[in-house]
């Protein structure tokens, strides 16, 4: 798998400083193209985490195969950039 456009929805993320935003938008649009590959699935969750929806956030985390991170969004977020830099 091509982790480019990962890396891109993650920019996107940290760009928009993980707030709703266009950018935080075309991130979504890249996660729903990969939809069922576990990396951007994650990261699918995150946007969802970031917006406040948990509940859809919850569905893209079991998807993924992962929980959601305890700690921040930043941290979930450097979490999963490693991920997919590995």
């Amino acid at each position: 798998m091509s982790s480019t456009q990962l890396l891109v929805s993650l920019d996107l993320l940290r760009k928009c400083e993980f707030l709703p935003s266009a950018e935080m938008e075309k991130a979504h649009q890249i996660c729903q193209d990969h939809e069922g590959s576990s990396l951007y699935d994650w990261v699918h969750a995150l946007i969802h985490r970031i917006e406040g929806d948990d509940a859809n956030a919850a569905y893209w985390y079991r998807c993924a195969g992962k929980t959601r991170h305890p700690g921040s969004i930043a941290e979930e977020w450097r979490i999963i950039k490693s991920a997919a830099e590995a």
